[in-house]
């Protein structure tokens, strides 16, 4: 795996622990700006609707420019959107400073992703996304439980100080390892009416459905889990940077599963990853008053969840291959129209005084929409390659055998 891969990945570490953090200083941010959780939680929306806005305008926007160049462009802004939040005065200035930062998020995952998957063999796509989704697994495991700590011990602003500090470490080694590649000219050119083309394709749209869907189940109970570790199981406030990093050692877990094993068998790691995510949320809502349990299936949702992670990611580039920018940004779109609508879904469950197990519920019902999804894509592709070999067949064309690389199961 080319170095500038594992540079992407350490860039992501820094973005990711951006993002996840406040699921582990929602307690002391609400009470320092006071707003309820729910208003709390509602900032990792914030985050997330700058993702959903942000991959596709700013990979649109970026298409001709050099692809390193508008890698630093963006991590130095993002860099600069952590140090706004670390001195925002107010809940409105923090909100406004996360949606910042999360359009420079969104465009470097976006542009980053392409420049990953540009850099190895077809071949190897799920595990060169592993790397960078990897990136986010370190940041639940070192990032997260670290923000939970400064938050706990030097007040929550102190955990916007040290991730302004590792986008700076990011931002050097973008600059000193990424290569810089020219921008395509002639026919071989960006064209943003071309990649556009994509958005026809009917498997595009249920990739990025069940993508979506897959996310917000994660983030429904993600956002909420430290009150629910607390409120619901029992738990001191200082086991919550435990239980954290012991969901981002599962999404570590995963992660590594889910790249050795993407590429090979993408919808089977699909089904089987998102099947069992549903089954953890479904079986701690039925728990979650018991320590024990809820620690251990924290632990169990980090690998169900991020195992899916790197198929999700191939996935996208497989059936829009020939739009790479655009590929990547709606694959970054995906993820955080799901990590909007879980937050959000989450804030609601709690706002009508149903609990906090009632959150993992909702996360297992969207897990469960996310498999027929699946279902439904993996039986048009099943039709899809039926067809394609008959008709070579007619032809006389010899056929690729199934799990060629252009579209794997």
């Amino acid at each position: 795996m080319p170095v500038a891969v594992y540079v992407l990945g350490l860039s992501v570490f820094a973005l990711g622990t951006s993002e996840f953090m406040l699921s582990g200083i929602l307690q002391p941010l609400a009470r320092d700006l006071k707003v309820s959780i729910p208003q709390a939680g509602l900032l990792v929306s914030a985050f997330a609707i700058g993702m959903v806005v942000g991959a596709p305008v700013l990979a649109a926007a970026t298409l001709r420019l050099p692809r390193r160049t508008t890698l630093i462009s963006l991590l130095g802004l993002f860099g600069l959107g952590q140090v706004a939040g670390a001195v925002a005065p107010t809940y409105g200035v923090l909100f406004a400073s996360r949606v910042v930062s999360a359009l420079a998020c969104a465009g470097f995952w976006a542009v980053g992703a392409a420049v990953a998957v540009s850099l190895v063999p077809v071949t190897a796509r799920a595990r060169a996304m592993a790397v960078m989704v990897g990136g986010l697994s370190i940041a639940n495991i070192a990032g997260v439980p670290a923000g939970a700590l400064l938050g706990q011990h030097a007040g929550w602003r102190s955990a916007f100080w040290a991730v302004a500090a590792l986008a700076a470490i990011g931002l050097v080694g973008v600059v000193a390892l990424v290569p810089s590649t020219p921008v395509p000219t002639g026919d071989d050119r960006p064209r943003l009416r071309r990649e556009l083309t994509i958005y026809k394709d009917k498997q595009v749209w249920l990739a990025l459905t069940a993508t979506a869907m897959n996310g917000a189940a994660v983030f429904a109970l993600f956002s909420y889990l430290s009150p629910l570790l607390t409120d619901t199981a029992g738990l001191a406030e200082s086991w919550v940077p435990t239980v954290l990093a012991l969901f981002g050692v599962g999404a570590l877990i995963g992660t590594f599963i889910g790249g050795r094993i993407a590429d090979a068998h993408l919808f089977g790691t699909l089904f089987c990853g998102i099947s069992a995510s549903t089954a953890v949320l479904a079986l701690l809502a039925l728990t979650a008053h018991s320590p024990v349990a809820a620690v251990a299936l924290s632990l169990m949702l980090g690998v169900t969840a991020f195992t899916t992670a790197p198929a999700l990611n191939a996935r996208m580039f497989n059936v829009a291959n020939a739009a790479p920018t655009l590929a990547g940004a709606t694959t970054t779109a995906a993820f955080n129209i799901g990590n909007t609508l879980g937050p959000w879904l989450g804030g609601l469950v709690i706002g009508a005084h149903w609990g906090y197990p009632a959150v993992a519920w909702t996360g297992a019902a969207l897990a469960a929409v996310a498999v027929a999804v699946t279902a439904v894509a993996f039986r048009l592709h099943r039709s899809s390659a039926h067809r394609s070999k008959l008709i070579a067949s007619s032809a006389g064309v010899p056929f690729a055998k199934e799990g060629a690389p252009a579209e794997q199961h």
